[in-house]
């Protein structure tokens, strides 16, 4: 049997009529923690609420219409048909809107994340254009209003990045990022190709919800710290103290290393944010794994193996293969504006969800 989304709305109808109710009562307006209680769960369901409600005036709009149809004027019944393809435009997408808002909550939607970027196949230019996601997603964050923070990098002498781990933190960044776990693909000329031949090169992106302390509990015996002196390419920026820090996390053999800063204590706690969250995503892993596949796609966990994604420079298209994707704005793309890929994958995934949860 189906999820049923009427008695899913009704019921919500019902408990937003009772928060009202209560919202009137003299002793409830004189405790004002009380007060702001119900006002915050009342201020979350009324989108909801109007939205059904928007719905339900359609619907009396459209039996009105029709029965304007059969006016012998034919000037009416030509507004009435045009009122009804407009009422009916406007119920499709208030009914997919509705059914979105209804979907089972992904806890980690509301949580900042930690975005790795690692250059894979390619060797120097794979490095050079995780270099260019790394600037793609910063320019993306600025552009939503979201702060960053590198917690972790390993550059090359060229200026790519073998690894680089990102803090993004701002209201839907995981709910809008987490579809980019995955490899994306580049195939363009290499700057040291001589002979003008197009490389095809991969990185992985790996987006983590960040973990909170009291997400993860981690004991200090199932910790190894080694402390040890931090080394930059080709000889530039070595640091002259004991400043780097590797963490080993015993029981799961997690490994985690940073030096991007000068002092000890900063390294060990950018170290411990990014083992913090690596520690929680093996943990809701491990839970996805219990359900089925269908619930383990629709909260986009899927295997980060899959090639999700080319960027094809000689061409200026980027593919999304996921949904069959192609855009010929790949520089505006690169610029950070990535919604023109996000918003329809967005859109894909909520409907594969409605899908799969009316099928369960």
């Amino acid at each position: 049997m189906g999820f049923d989304f009427a008695s899913k709305i009704k019921e919500i109808e019902s408990h937003y009529q009772g928060i009202e109710a209560l919202l009137s009562q003299p002793d409830v307006v004189k405790d004002i923690a009380r007060y702001q209680r119900y006002l915050k769960d009342l201020k979350k369901i009324e989108p909801i609420v109007k939205t059904y409600k928007r719905l339900e005036s359609i619907k009396r709009e459209m039996e009105e219409s029709q029965m304007l149809l059969n006016d012998p004027e034919q000037d009416i019944c030509n507004l009435a048909r045009e009122e009804i393809d407009r009422l009916k435009a406007e119920e499709e997408v208030l009914s997919h809107q509705l059914k979105v808002m209804l979907l089972p909550k992904d806890p980690n939607d509301d949580k900042n994340i930690l975005l790795e970027i690692r250059a894979g196949t390619g060797g120097e230019e794979a490095a050079l254009f995780a270099q260019d996601l790394f600037r793609m997603y910063t320019r993306y964050a600025e552009r939503r209003g979201w702060s960053t923070e590198i917690l972790s990098s390993n550059e090359t002498g060229l200026g790519g990045f073998k690894e680089v781990i990102l803090l993004v933190a701002g209201e839907g960044a995981y709910s809008r990022l987490k579809y980019e776990a995955g490899v994306h693909r580049v195939q363009r000329v290499p700057e040291t190709e001589s002979q003008g031949r197009i490389h095809t090169s991969a990185v992985t992106v790996a987006i983590l919800p960040e973990a909170e302390e009291v997400d993860v509990d981690i004991k200090p015996e199932e910790l190894r710290i080694d402390i040890f002196r931090a080394s930059g390419h080709g000889g530039q920026h070595v640091n002259t103290t004991d400043s780097a820090v590797r963490i080993t996390h015993l029981p799961t053999g997690i490994v985690v290393t940073c030096q991007d800063e000068r002092s000890q204590h900063k390294n060990k706690a950018k170290a411990m944010k990014v083992l913090r969250s690596r520690l929680l995503e093996l943990m809701q892993r491990e839970q996805q794994n219990k359900v089925s596949q269908e619930r383990r796609q629709m909260v986009g966990s899927g295997d980060r193996s899959e090639r999700i994604r080319t960027y094809n420079f000689p061409q200026g298209r980027v593919t999304d293969h996921r949904i069959g994707l192609t855009l010929y704005q790949l520089e505006e793309v690169l610029q950070g504006e990535l919604d023109l890929i996000l918003d329809p994958l967005i859109t894909y995934f909520q409907t594969e969800a409605i899908k799969n949860l009316s099928m369960n």
